[in-house]
């Protein structure tokens, strides 16, 4: 049977703010561009979507980490910041150490006043969109800034106080080289972040990209080559001091990402803004994608009453089923590289053990060297990380 892990983990909120200057050729994410006029009007609406489920808690929650995605957060103005924050604390208790994120494109980061008002907004991890150091690249995702742009960043995030950087990194791109991969970490290293998150290019239906490839206008990603890259990333980072605790991340000791962790352990996250998705009181939700809708939703006066977590801009939800929620937390846990999924808080949480759920796949995963099993955990090995999706399958 499953046991509620609300009432004893802290939430982490998760906001999703729509807007970009332009679509990267690689996003499939739900962003609109050239709508910055709408900003204003979306924060106020936003503000009420917090409140509204705020209001409506089953219990009062603590809340450790807030992350602002996107789309460009830092389209808004800190003011905008403040405003999305006050809103929170009116209704949440933020703990004084919570992790407060925002995604940020490092051209957004060149004005020393704007990072100043994000600081003195509460925002103390910047992740900021690197993707690459090569020029070539940076035209072919269609971002809006240049290799140097990413140092100037980085020195200026440092002079303003930001101690807890994350920089992303795509590889497996069209065309690019080992030697163009090596370059990439050689330039990410030199500027000593606390967190990286590296991602193999995928290729999303609907995508620029995609469609390039498809037409033969760019060459396709290497599989093997791409593989070639995770693989030079791992050696090339345990040397320089980082440690590899999620398939896509690594960081500094004591220095991963803490929101994300809410998600790998499948543990409450509340989800604000267009097409964000939220999961707690065993009810997983997504809210409705289109901004206009969204805002008219929650200004309009119309709004019906709801029961936590949703909000009058939820366009669809679901109870959690004991099995599927067993599922969930193997997925996300697998892709912890060291802790993996815990035996002993499955136990807890599910009433069941892992190892006896699960026995075939364990096995036979286990005898060819892609899983193992420690005193507490159950985790992929380094091979197993490269056909990761395959066992999942299998183990869901």
């Amino acid at each position: 049977m499953l046991k509620t892990v609300d009432k004893v983990s802290p939430l982490s909120l998760y906001i999703h703010i729509p807007f970009c200057t332009v679509r990267c050729s690689y996003c499939a994410f739900n962003v609109y561009t050239q709508h910055e006029t709408m900003i204003p009007q979306f924060v106020d609406a936003l503000c009420q979507e917090i409140s509204w489920v705020g209001q409506r808690q089953l219990h009062p929650a603590q809340v450790h980490t807030i992350y602002f995605g996107g789309g460009t957060p830092t389209l808004m103005t800190p003011a905008h910041f403040q405003q999305i924050l006050a809103a929170i604390a009116d209704v949440f208790e933020v703990l004084p150490e919570a992790e407060i994120s925002t995604e940020a494109n490092p051209n957004d980061l060149l004005i020393p006043n704007q990072l100043r008002g994000l600081k003195a907004a509460g925002i103390n991890r910047l992740s900021i969109g690197v993707q690459s150091f090569k020029a070539d690249d940076l035209a072919l995702f269609g971002r809006l800034h240049y290799p140097h742009t990413i140092v100037e960043a980085v020195t200026l995030a440092r002079q303003v106080g930001f101690e807890n950087l994350n920089l992303d990194l795509i590889f497996g791109l069209p065309n690019q080289t080992l030697a163009d991969w090596q370059s990439n970490l050689a330039g990410i290293l030199a500027l000593a972040p606390e967190h990286l998150s590296l991602y193999g290019l995928e290729l999303e239906p609907g995508t620029a990209m995609t469609y390039w490839v498809e037409q033969g206008k760019v060459s396709s990603p290497d599989e093997d080559l791409a593989a070639e890259m995770y693989e030079l990333a791992e050696a090339q980072l345990a040397s320089a001091g980082f440690v590899h605790y999620e398939i896509s991340n690594w960081s500094k000791p004591q220095r991963e990402s803490r929101h994300n962790k809410q998600y790998w352990y499948n543990l409450p996250y509340l989800g604000f803004g267009p097409g964000a998705h939220g999961y707690a009181n065993e009810t997983r939700y997504a809210v409705q994608r289109s901004p206009q809708r969204y805002i008219h939703s929650l200004l309009s006066g119309t709004a019906t009453p709801t029961t936590f977590p949703l909000s009058p801009a939820v366009e669809e939800f679901h109870t959690v089923a004991p099995e599927d929620a067993q599922s969930e937390t193997i997925m996300m846990g697998m892709r912890l590289v060291e802790e993996g999924v815990s035996l002993k808080r499955f136990k807890q949480r599910f009433g069941e053990d892992l190892l006896t759920l699960r026995q075939a796949p364990i096995q036979q995963y286990s005898q060819t060297g892609h899983l193992e099993v420690t005193q507490d955990c159950l985790r992929l090995t380094a091979a197993g990380r490269l056909i990761s999706n395959r066992i999942l399958r299998d183990l869901i």
